[in-house]
This record gives C-alpha cells, structure tokens and sequence, in this order.
C-alpha cells in the first residue's frame, strides 16, 4: 500500500507542480495564467491519480474489495504526498522567480481595489494588509503549511469520493485476465 500512496503521490504532485512553477516562471506580472480558477483546475486533474491508485490498491493488492477507512486512509496519503511535493514545487518557483509571486498578488490586490472606486482610506488599508501578507508569507513557517493547505482539502474531498464509490466491488470491478 504505501508503494502504490508514494507513486501515485508523486505523480500526481508533479502533474500539479511542474505546470504551475512553469506558468508563473514565464508568467507577465499580472498575468491570467497565474489565475486561481486554472491553480485548482490543475488541482482536480493531478488529484483525479486518488482514485486510480485506490482503485489499483483494491484490485491489485486487496482481490478487489476495499473498505471505507481504508479507502480513505490510501487517498489521504496520496493527497498528503502530492501536497509535499507540491509545497516543494512553489518553494523552487518562488526561488527561480525571486519571490516575484508576492509583488504581484500585492499590486493585483490594489489595483482591485481601484478599479472598484475604493476610497483612499481604503486602498490604504489594502496596502497595509498586503505589507503584513508581505512580512508573513517572508516566514517559511507560514508559508509552508499555507502552500500545503491550498491542495491538502481537493485531495481530501477526491479521496472521500474515492472511497465511497470503490468501497462497492461491483463499482468498476476488475476485469478478468486473460489466461
């Protein structure tokens, strides 16, 4: 089980991973490619490798039956690994970029707020929370457990769903090899 939690892990973390630290490496500040929509959407794809490694843990290791708990306990494995690997991933991307994310949230942020019509006072008060976003996202101990909280609940939910449905044998059961 745990080979099967490590390979479908790390796949599915580089599958996250390596096209997201390309697009915001080549990225043009403030560009759409770095949009949370297409983040999350790489997300549900790389996560979507939950299911398949479940369903290979209960056909290949298990004759084809698998339990709730364990079901689950295998997804959130895989997810808890992905995420690794994705928090590995933005920490080289933020190294290769030169910490150019947080500038660019930052002005993304107040040039929201403009375009809204907001106040002085209030585009003020959105530049003092982006200087404190600043300051705390430059502490790796922030960081790190944000980075990894941004994909760890999509794996959560991709592995309860997993569980569910592979937990029914009769759910896409294995087929018969071939003798």
């Amino acid at each position: 089980m745990s080979r099967i939690i490590l390979v479908f892990g790390i796949a599915a973390g580089l599958i996250v991973a390596v096209p997201m630290c390309l697009m915001l490496a080549n990225a043009e500040h403030g560009s759409a490619a770095t949009s949370m929509f297409t983040g999350y959407l790489m997300m549900v794809l790389a996560l979507s490798l939950i299911f398949v490694g479940v369903k290979r843990l209960r056909d290949r290791e298990l004759g084809g039956v698998i339990r709730f708990v364990p079901a689950l306990l295998a997804g959130l494995g895989i997810s808890a690994v992905a995420g690794v690997i994705y928090v590995i991933g933005w920490e080289i991307t933020l190294a290769v970029t030169d910490f150019a994310f947080v500038d660019s949230y930052s002005t993304a942020a107040v040039e929201a707020a403009r375009a809204k019509g907001a106040s002085a006072a209030e585009i003020e008060a959105v530049i003092a929370n982006m200087d404190e976003f600043r300051r705390q996202y430059a502490n790796p101990l922030f960081r790190l457990p944000v980075t990894f909280v941004e994909i760890f609940p999509v794996g959560c939910i991709i592995s309860l769903i997993s569980a569910g449905l592979l937990r029914n044998s009769r759910f896409l059961p294995a087929r018969a090899s071939a003798a």
